[in-house]
């Protein structure tokens, strides 16, 4: 095996650049600029590549596939492919990118939205630093990936209305302190772990934090990478998120399914598994706070959304639940919990990027956005309802859908510890999801319509309902073919590779 997996990588991470290039330059020629948005998003061939990785197991413990970017004395900006980081470019960034690029062209015209250019180029240079982010060999390079992204997403969340006529860069960004002060506490975090062992800052399955940093120091470290790592938006640090929800639909889609949000729970599960080792993490008696701050998480976040009135913010708080699922399952520290996670990025992400697509598609339509407006809208909306009805019921985790498996690997691994906590925590949140997506469906298909449009609707532009009938229809093939998923992450697992036993 070579490093061509590492610098596929590295292709696909410039690839995006020159997309965000080309489409400044582009400028207002709208035509042009989105067909460079098109022709630059990956998906076919990296998902080509995962299948590729996936038969002929080319990622393995022994053999990482790694390249340098820079070095300079001892600090180096690397590329590694692991399994983790694998699954996350191929299917939450580069298969759902093209997805969302074809649903912003629809949306972005059919509301008229203002600085669509600005738009495209930070959506491009996100992509770019997520792939960083899942293919970072040390922390240095995840950080600094991290904070590109961090500040090209909070460009995206300029409200024109609030701020008008001023620069883009000095404007003031929902939720900007909200989500910079976690940052505060990742970088030290970093620091401490690089003056624990600067001669390996990841190491692939190495679990090094045991015998470098123990007792209330690890704990005290443990600490600041979890409440550091902001995007995962554990509470308290996830007043950030709701606030972003002022941003375009396709920006809210990229929050909150494509890249943001899934960076921070990927860095976490990537900490978790080859910085602290999930091994030495249980061995450790201080390590089981995550799992009570994950399961408070998920059940308030829940009741918080349960009681909105608007339908992105009820989405909102909808993803720092489910996203709290992905953290509660890397807590419970065992091989199907652990499975459980890496597969739960998957299939929320499928779903939640199909709930805001129905949620722009029905603003771009009929600029509904409160809940109260949508009784009866199915019947001048029945595509874009039956993808929302899809995304919600992977939410609950109803088969057949993909939060289903996902659901159902994390339950396992909690019973293979016989961990209460998180076996009550899953079924009490599974009745909060239905509690306040299910009267949404009900009211849509089966009550009539109480608010009239000033003129007839039906859908979206069709490049809208394309792309969230493609989301939905992704969201019920995993349910069916999410077997290649699952073998590539049970190498993290695997006993006599490297992984937990």
């Amino acid at each position: 095996m070579t490093a061509e997996a590492a610098h596929d990588s590295q292709r696909w991470r410039f690839r995006s650049l020159a997309g965000a290039v080309g489409i400044a330059l582009a400028g207002h020629y709208r035509n042009l600029r989105e067909t460079i948005t098109l022709v630059t998003s990956p998906g076919a061939l990296v998902a080509a590549r995962y299948q590729s990785c996936v038969s002929r197991r080319s990622v393995r413990p022994a053999v990482v596939p790694s390249c340098n970017l820079w070095t300079l004395r001892a600090s180096t900006l690397a590329l590694q492919v692991e399994p983790l980081g694998l699954l996350f470019a191929c299917t939450c960034l580069s298969l759902l990118w093209i997805v969302n690029s074809i649903y912003s062209i629809g949306y972005m015209r059919g509301n008229q939205e203002k600085h669509q250019t600005r738009f495209y180029v930070c959506f491009a240079i996100s992509i770019a630093a997520a792939i960083g982010i899942a293919f970072a060999g040390n922390l240095l390079t995840l950080f600094i990936f991290y904070e590109v992204l961090t500040l090209a997403h909070l460009i995206h969340c300029v409200d024109p209305k609030a701020i008008p006529q001023r620069p883009v860069i000095g404007a003031r960004l929902p939720g900007h302190s909200a989500e910079r002060r976690p940052s505060a506490l990742l970088l030290p975090a970093i620091i401490w772990t690089y003056y624990a062992r600067p001669a390996q800052w990841i190491s692939y399955r190495a679990g090094f934090w045991h015998g470098n940093i123990g007792g209330p120091h690890g704990s005290c470290c443990w600490r600041l990478f979890v409440f550091g790592i902001g995007k995962a938006a554990v509470m308290p640090v996830h007043r950030w998120l709701p606030a972003a929800m002022v941003a375009p639909t396709p920006v809210s889609a990229l929050l909150h399914a494509v890249a943001v949000v899934k960076a921070g729970v990927f860095t976490i599960l990537k900490v978790i598994i080859y910085i602290f080792g999930v091994e030495h993490l249980f061995a450790e008696p201080s390590s089981g706070w995550l799992l009570f701050a994950a399961a408070f998480t998920v059940l308030a976040a829940s009741v918080v959304a349960l009681r909105q009135t608007n339908l992105k913010r009820m989405l909102a708080y909808s993803t720092i639940s489910q996203l709290s699922y992905v953290v509660m399952a890397a807590a419970v520290l065992k091989p199907l919990s652990e499975v459980g996670a890496a597969v739960h990025i998957v299939s929320h992400a499928f779903g939640k990027i199909t709930l805001f697509f129905a949620a722009g598609a029905i603003y771009t339509a009929s600029k509904k956005t409160e809940l109260a407006e949508l009784a009866g809208i199915a019947r001048r909306m029945p595509w874009t309802m039956a993808a929302f009805s899809i995304g919600a019921l992977s939410m609950i985790g109803v088969p057949p859908t993909g939060g289903f498996v996902s659901k159902w690997y994390i339950l396992a691994g909690a019973f293979q510890d016989d961990n209460y906590v998180a076996i009550v925590t899953i079924m009490l949140s599974t009745v909060l999801n239905a509690a306040y997506f299910l009267p949404i469906v009900y009211a849509a298909w089966l009550m009539p319509e109480t608010h009239t449009p000033k003129q007839d609707h039906g859908e979206a532009p069709w490049p809208v309902v394309v792309a969230l009938t493609a989301t939905a229809a992704l969201t019920l093939l995993f349910f069916l073919f999410n077997q290649p998923v699952i073998d590539l992450e049970t190498q993290l697992v695997t006993p006599g590779s490297g992984g937990s036993p």
